[in-house]
């Protein structure tokens, strides 16, 4: 097993926790059922948006308020859907006074044109405001109570959907801290051969200068020169920060501190250790494992903007 592996199954992690996931919940009484569904997904701030019903809108700083002891961060959308169960959403009212207003009138035009009685009660029933539909009055506390009840589920829910994934999250980033380790490890055992090589080609450029304008060469100098340039070209101490920095990055990752901006500016500082390496070496090994460590280094990268 790697060392990633071991420290998985050993367990003493804090949990990392996605920003992506999914919840459902529903409660259901004799008079109300209520469905809530709350999904998330990544964002810089906690950006929570609630769409529910108009005649429940002054619930919604309360919902707001009950997702913020669920999540920290990401962009949260919560769809509230409510029925009444047995009970209708509106009362009828009958203005009796204004009805018998209307019928006095009708009865003075029928008289005073002469005209035939057709009075009934649909035709005073059409007339404004005589029949008056309003809604009903809403128990508030029992609303509330199934209202949480559907919400809580679905909080519930969601967290436990954000906790897996980020478990699974934690878990990829630790392998590849394995990866990167194991391919700086190959560079650095490739590192004293680059630079004899370095060495090597750079006095034979000195030997062939010197000849060329006619100049006797001393070995020791053109040793001594060699070595100075080779010096330079060295990554040994790039190797070493970039090998600190993956245990930094593993301990980051396992205690779950300041994820965000601490791993930002590690992988930042693990790129530019790597950009060092690249240049300073035209080892096509080296090379090679320059490509796949930015590479791995940006899955990293990626997977951590997952992380609330």
């Amino acid at each position: 097993w790697t060392s990633s592996e071991n420290m998985w199954w050993k367990g003493g992690w804090q949990l990392a926790i996605s920003m992506t996931g999914f919840g459902r919940g529903e409660c259901k009484t004799e008079k109300f059922q209520f469905t809530v569904e709350v999904k998330s997904i990544n964002h810089r701030y906690l950006d929570i948006n609630v769409k529910m019903p108009r005649k429940i809108m002054l619930l919604e700083e309360w919902v707001r308020q009950q997702i913020k002891k669920y999540v920290q961060r990401g962009r949260v959308e919560v769809f509230i859907r409510m029925e009444n169960i047995g009970i209708s959403d509106a009362k009828l009212s009958v203005d009796t006074e204004l009805a018998k207003g209307y019928y006095e009138s009708l009865v003075l035009i029928k008289d005073t044109l002469n005209t035939r009685d057709d009075i009934t009660t649909s035709v005073i029933g059409r007339f404004p405001d005589v029949i008056v539909s309003s809604e009903n009055d809403l128990d508030q506390e029992e609303i509330l109570s199934v209202l949480e009840s559907a919400l809580v589920g679905a909080l519930t829910e969601l967290k436990k959907m954000r906790e897996t994934e980020g478990q699974l999250l934690q878990k990829d980033t630790l392998e590849r801290c394995d990866v990167l380790e194991k391919d700086i490890l190959s560079v650095e055992a490739l590192a004293a051969d680059v630079e004899a090589e370095y060495r090597n080609k750079i006095k034979q450029k000195l030997d062939e200068f010197l000849k060329v304008y006619g100049f006797e060469s001393d070995p020791q100098r053109v040793l001594q020169e060699a070595a100075l340039y080779a010096d330079r070209s060295s990554i040994t101490e790039e190797i070493v920060r970039f090998k600190t920095h993956i245990s930094q990055l593993r301990d980051t990752v396992i205690s779950n501190d300041g994820l965000g901006r601490k791993m930002d500016f590690l992988l930042q500082e693990m790129n530019r250790e790597i950009n060092t390496i690249g240049s300073k070496s035209s080892n096509i090994d080296v090379t090679s494992y320059v490509v796949d460590l930015k590479s791995q280094l940006e899955k990293v990268r990626e997977q951590i903007q997952n992380i609330e």
